[in-house]
């Protein structure tokens, strides 16, 4: 036995659609009925205030009076055929023809009919209660008599000169009469009833479009599950997410872009208003030079970038989201690149160390080439004399003057290497007399990442300039404190100095570079002073210029401070002590 498959469940548009046009056909018909009401009410109110008005001037003619009278005052009740040739007869029939009046009735003191449009009826007693106009009173009716559904009215008739009731006059309108006015008066309305629920469909059609636009033609649960998953993912990478809707706003600022930008949530302001890098704003001007791949469907990616920002390297790049034809807006990404960053530069400082051993191993094998000489040749005096001198000087030497000013010997290793690095290039680099470090450095990450940079540039510098005797020259000084010693770093070269005109600030901005040729997006090229001054400043310390330089040298000279990055410097604590010690 086969199984009918399930049948699908309405798409909610369709269901939304279908409500719509529900609750627009209920309205109209609530209305054209509520309408319809109260025109047969109004109809009917009409019928009867015009009976009544009809009644009065036949009960208050003089000769209809004098007429009930006289029959009144007879003992019994004339025969129909006299009723009929009577002049009451005459009297209420023209007034019923001449108003259209369903009838006009004439009755004594008892409710025999003494005029009726149906003489068959003449000389019977009225079928409906004549009581209350026979008591004086006059009344609007609705009912059914023997000439059918009627509105109308009844009204006492006095004895002239006197007000004893002698009889009344019964006056009735036809309801379907009362009907085909209504009738007439309601097409207007039924066919605005029908304007009005075309108007409906159309606007429920049109509220169908509009909504599968701005959904995308997804359905309810469709969307919600996307914006679990979008939650999920978006709070999830650690990559930052910021999109920007078509209008210009913040749609989306994950807690990542929150933590790369060390910014609050900035969903819903203006993107060209959000106090973010100018450059994260300038990837999504229109005219911004795009390739890539199509993202959500569609769309390009600008070139990444690399900005500096909170102390961090990143890199950015920005995409065109589009769905099908629909510009949905921008999406920026933003990678951490400081760990990465700072492990290139730990690497560089290897790869540094390493050449210069290499090349020092190269120089001790020459040593015990020559000192294998000496031997060989009998010369044992001067073999004596060589290792007296390899043990006063050391069997490794860096070609970095006075580089026993730096006492830590890490600082030795890194200047030394880098002074080998140097070397190769033809520049010589030296230690300035004013240093002093007898601490050891605490934070070698961050000493190494801003002396490496500026040692660094100031290479270039000198590689690059006019003078024929190429330096650098370093100055280190740590100066201790009870949270951890500071040191101060300057860095002068033989170079041409800056450019002239060159703001001196301008040169820590990101991207700024004096490197011939141009800068590849991602290569790391101009990005070395203001990665250290961020560094710099986050430790509470700076790197500024202390000099721009002139053309043909000395060049421009740098200081960086860098708080907190020493420890352990005895001397000083004990000069301080014994200076304490003294002074009390």
């Amino acid at each position: 036995m086969q199984r009918s498959a399930p049948r699908q469940p309405l798409r909610f548009s369709t269901q939304t659609l279908l409500l719509q046009l529900a609750v627009v056909l209920l309205v109209v018909l609530l209305s054209t009925t509520v309408h319809a009401w109260l025109t047969y009410d109004r109809v009917g109110s009409d019928a009867e205030n015009q009976a009544l008005t009809l009644a009065r001037t036949v009960a208050s003619d003089p000769e209809v009076r004098a007429d009930v009278l006289a029959i009144s005052g007879q003992p019994g009740t004339p025969p129909p055929a006299e009723l009929l040739a009577g002049p009451l007869q005459a009297s209420a029939e023209a007034a019923r023809t001449r108003t259209g009046a369903l009838f006009v009735v004439i009755t004594d003191e008892t409710g025999i009919r003494l005029a009726h449009p149906d003489p068959q009826r003449l000389g019977e007693k009225v079928s409906t209660d004549p009581s209350e106009a026979l008591s004086g009173q006059e009344i609007t009716t609705r009912n059914t008599g023997t000439l059918g559904p009627s509105a109308g009215a009844k009204v006492p008739v006095y004895a002239p000169g006197t007000a004893t009731v002698v009889g009344e006059v019964s006056v009735g309108y036809s309801m379907e009469t009362v009907a085909q006015s209504v009738a007439r008066d309601i097409g207007p309305v039924a066919l605005t009833a029908v304007g009005a629920l075309l108007a409906g469909v159309l606007g429920s059609f049109l509220l169908r479009r509009r909504l599968q636009r701005l959904t995308l033609g997804l359905e309810p649960e469709e969307i919600s599950t996307l914006v679990h998953d979008q939650v999920a993912v978006l709070q999830g990478v650690d990559d930052g997410v910021i999109g920007v809707s078509a209008d210009g706003r913040v749609s989306v600022f994950n807690a990542a872009a929150q933590r790369l930008l060390g910014m609050p949530d900035l969903s819903g302001s203006r993107w060209e208003e959000a106090p973010v890098p100018e450059q994260l704003k300038a990837l999504t001007r229109p005219g911004a030079g795009v390739a890539g791949p199509a993202v959500g469907g569609g769309g390009s990616a600008q070139d990444a970038l690399e900005l500096v920002a909170g102390g961090r390297v990143l890199v950015v790049n920005a995409r065109k989201a589009l769905h099908r034809r629909e510009d949905l807006g921008w999406v920026v990404m933003l990678r951490d690149r400081t760990e990465l960053q700072e492990l290139t530069r730990q690497l560089d400082a290897v790869g540094t160390m390493s050449t210069a051993l290499r090349a020092q191993r190269h120089e001790f094998a020459n040593q015990l080439h020559t000192l294998a000489g000496f031997l060989g040749i009998g010369q044992h005096r001067e073999a004596r004399n060589y290792l007296a001198g390899l043990a006063a000087t050391g069997p490794l030497k860096f070609p970095v003057d006075q580089a026993e000013l730096l006492q830590d010997p890490y600082l030795q290793a890194f200047v030394g290497a880098k002074g080998v690095e140097a070397d190769e290039r033809g520049v010589a680099l030296r230690i300035g007399p004013e240093t002093l470090v007898r601490g050891q450095v605490t934070e070698a990450q961050d000493v190494t990442t801003v002396l490496g940079n500026l040692i660094d540039n100031a290479v270039n510098a000198a590689v690059a300039g006019s003078s024929t005797d190429r330096w650098v020259e370093l100055e280190v000084l740590d100066e201790p404190g009870d949270d951890g010693g500071t040191l101060h770093v300057v860095v002068a070269d033989s170079g041409d100095g800056l450019a002239e005109g060159t703001d001196p600030e301008g040169v820590f901005a990101e991207g700024f570079t004096t490197a011939a040729g141009p800068v590849r997006a991602g290569g790391g090229q101009g990005f070395g002073l203001a990665l250290a001054r961020q560094l710099a400043r986050r430790r509470g310390g700076d790197v500024k210029v202390l000099d721009g330089g002139s053309r043909g040298g000395p060049g421009a000279v740098f200081m960086a401070t860098l708080p907190q990055t020493t420890a352990g410097n005895p001397a000083a604590k004990t000069l301080g002590a014994a200076g304490k010690d003294k002074d009390g």
